[in-house]
């Protein structure tokens, strides 16, 4: 049986600070990565990793995905 990733569409708009309080609530993972504006990130897929991303203002801007 295949398990759906979570994801977190409620969180944007949010701050990246609340972002990864519920994200850790909600997953117990400690690799969470904030993505700001035109940073470069690896192509990697990790199981252990969220990544959110942030406008310049530190607001979530898409749903954080584990990957």
């Amino acid at each position: 049986m295949h398990r759906a990733q979570p994801r977190w569409p409620h969180l944007v708009g949010r701050s990246a600070e609340e972002a990864i309080a519920v994200i850790r609530r909600d997953t117990g993972l400690s690799n969470i990565q904030v993505v700001g504006p035109d940073m470069m990130v690896t192509m990697d897929y990790r199981i252990d990793r969220v990544r959110i991303h942030v406008d310049k203002h530190g607001r979530v801007t898409s749903p954080p995905t584990i990957g």
